[in-house]
């Protein structure tokens, strides 16, 4: 496609702005112009006419006109789709298409146009493009502009403190020459400019806020509280950004250094590694037979829906503290009817074999011997591999979708499958595109961005039964669908995916039941949906 020119005009065929592509002389631009209403077919809905020599392409614009000229060669589609972002970019710059609003934004609408067409040729750009250039944004000049304020704020009052000082030093001069003190050129020494201290009374100079500053000299005058540039000594690069930012990164730098550990708080690792594995899991009281179940999942959810792969790993132990309720033997609760048969159990050596969907007891082959004390004891593990969605425990929905100004809506949403488990400390993470920044519309829980991945974190403290559901949705600059997956799923549940918790704990001698307690935790080694 070659594009001559584009223009806005009015139904009589005057131009308004118009901005020529390629060589043509003002007297041919306004000639073309004048032609084009008359040659406007009446009772048609076409938006192209031709002449012997060139093509209008045009859309109205109110009582105005905004028109391409092209050569009868060009592309019509292209010329179409390019004459409509030329009208959207005037409905952005411009409140109304009058005339009067026209002319009062015709630079931003030629640099407009000039960063769509160039040397006739449409360029790969879209509306959010044009925008970011046409606003010419700079972090850079942004720092520099902070940089420079500093900078005159400390002369004015390096200027402050000097007067000051040349003010003290008068005072104290006259008052020696009025008690018969030395003259006054022997106590400035050097003159008026210089800072030696007065004797036996040294203005003593406060401690400088930069460590990292060179260390004063004896002839140096007070350095005064506050950041930035001093007079009169170099500065780094970086004590100038630092400085621009008003210290705050100097005063995190200091406040986040590690001092040297005293002996007493040595123990703080290995108890904050600890309440992490559990998260704001509920602490559970541990009775003389208390019972662990962990579970570790391992799955992909497909973002058009279904599931990739799943592995599920199980594991319980058996903990006795009390000698007397070491012959016990443990009844598991019914395995649930959606589960199938795919769900394999293995025993401890020592621990009586059970079928999967009958009924499943723990107990010693032996009924003679007893479970150790004081020590745990895995007597059960299971596992699930494949693909089947009733061991899927949170669905996770992330629809995104293009808009045509460049940027993508993305509408998020979960619901819990498992209703018999509670997962705590839900993190969901969607990847952003980059140098793109998302604005949030709505959301349930709250959402944070994640500097380190470029992501957006939304968390939820609590999911089960009663609060399954919840949504996000957020716009972002981008077009391109693929970047917001991998979305990774983290959390810490409570409860038993595969159903295996205990029903009840019994004697092996008399039957009678025992108390106990369990204690069930779900950790996630992977959870995407890619």
């Amino acid at each position: 496609m070659v594009v001559l020119a584009a223009s806005i005009c009015t139904k009589g065929g005057k131009a308004v702005i118009s901005r020529q592509f390629r060589d043509m002389s003002r007297a041919r631009i306004e000639s073309l112009l004048a032609s084009f209403p008359k040659l406007i077919p009446t009772g048609t809905q076409h938006t192209s006419v031709e002449t012997a020599d060139v093509r209008y392409v045009y859309q109205p614009l109110e009582d105005l006109y905004i028109l391409l000229i092209t050569n009868k060669s060009s592309n019509i589609l292209q010329d179409i789709d390019t004459l409509h972002l030329f009208a959207r970019v005037v409905s952005d710059l411009c409140r109304s298409a009058e005339q009067r609003e026209i002319l009062k934004n015709e630079f931003e609408l030629l640099s407009a146009f000039d960063e769509i067409v160039s040397m006739g040729y449409r360029e790969p750009v879209n509306l959010m493009q044009v925008r970011n250039v046409l606003e010419m944004e700079s972090h850079e000049e942004k720092i520099q502009e902070i940089i420079s304020r500093n900078k005159e704020a400390e002369a004015k009052e390096e200027l402050k403190r000097r007067a000051k000082q040349l003010e003290m030093q008068r005072r104290e001069q006259q008052r020696r020459a009025a008690a018969g003190g030395p003259a006054a050129g022997g106590y400035l020494g050097g003159g008026i400019s210089g800072y030696a201290p007065v004797p036996q009374r040294e203005y003593a100079a406060p401690a400088p806020i930069r460590t990292s500053s060179p260390a004063p000299s004896s002839l140096r005058p007070p350095a005064f509280k506050g950041s930035g540039m001093k007079l009169g000594g170099k500065k780094t690069q970086q004590s100038a950004l630092i400085d621009a930012l008003g210290g705050e990164a100097l005063l995190s730098e200091d406040m986040s250094t590690p001092g040297t550990p005293a002996a007493s708080h040595t123990p703080e690792p290995s108890v904050a590694v600890h309440k992490n594995e559990r998260g704001s899991l509920p602490p559970v009281h541990a009775e003389s037979v208390h019972v662990v179940v962990k579970e570790y999942l391992n799955l992909e959810l497909m973002r058009e829906g279904g599931l990739d792969h799943l592995e599920l790993r199980g594991d319980m132990n058996l903990q006795i503290s009390d000698a007397s309720l070491a012959r016990v033997k443990l009844a598991l609760a019914p395995a649930p009817a959606s589960y199938g048969p795919e769900l394999q159990f293995k025993q401890h050596p020592n621990v009586a074999k059970f079928v999967a969907n009958r009924d499943r007891v723990v107990a010693l082959k032996d009924p003679s011997r007893s479970f150790p004390v004081g020590q745990p004891l895995a007597v059960l593990k299971w596992r699930y591999s494949g693909k089947d969605e009733t061991y899927v425990p949170l669905s996770i929905n992330c629809w995104p979708t293009p808009s045509n100004d460049g940027t993508c809506d993305v509408n998020i949403e979960y619901e819990l499958e498992a209703e018999h488990v509670s997962l705590h400390d839900v993190v969901i993470s969607i990847p952003l595109p980059d140098g793109s920044y998302p604005t949030v519309s709505s959301h349930s829980g709250e959402w944070t961005l994640n500097p380190s991945s470029h992501s957006l974190d939304w968390s939820i403290p609590l999911i089960n039964a009663e609060e399954r559901s919840g949504s996000l949705e957020f716009s972002v600059g981008g077009d391109d669908t693929s970047v917001f997956f991998p979305v990774k799923v983290s959390f810490v549940g409570q409860g038993s995916i595969a159903g295996v918790h205990l029903a009840a704990v019994t004697r092996v001698d008399d039957g009678e039941p025992v108390a106990f307690s369990e204690d069930a935790t779900i950790t996630v080694e992977n959870y995407t949906v890619v």
